[in-house]
């Protein structure tokens, strides 16, 4: 749980898990279960007023996943006020693009147990 998240946040948040994208499901399924490298992934997860994709707790790493919508020029202020925020707090956030996910996996994954290795040391 974070400290300060609103309880709207909660129950967007269980809404959120309940329609997840497909880039999300198939992201979620590598990261469950402590797949990559033992770390726990939590989806959907509140952080203050915001909700991102997923969220390693003992590394303080956050992971987003962008669709088309982020490439909107209003949209991008937005992420990056977010980004701003979230490492203000002392996280750590990567991105990747929904087609990323979706067609090119392994590059996905390797990218993700590289940032987990730089954490852990």
């Amino acid at each position: 749980m974070w400290k300060g998240a609103p309880t709207i946040s909660f129950l967007k948040a269980n809404e959120l898990r309940d329609k997840m994208t497909l880039s999300e499901r198939q992201l979620w399924s590598e990261l469950e279960k402590n797949k990559l490298l033992g770390i726990k992934f939590r989806r959907q997860h509140p952080i203050g007023v915001y909700i991102v994709d997923f969220y390693a707790h003992k590394l303080k790493l956050i992971i987003e996943l962008d669709g088309k919508y982020h490439q909107n020029k209003k949209q991008q202020i937005l992420d990056d006020e977010r980004t701003i925020f979230l490492e203000f707090n002392g996280l750590k956030v990567i991105r990747f693009k929904n087609e990323e996910i979706l067609e090119n996996m392994e590059t996905v994954i390797q990218r993700i147990e590289n940032e987990i290795s730089s954490l852990i040391k």
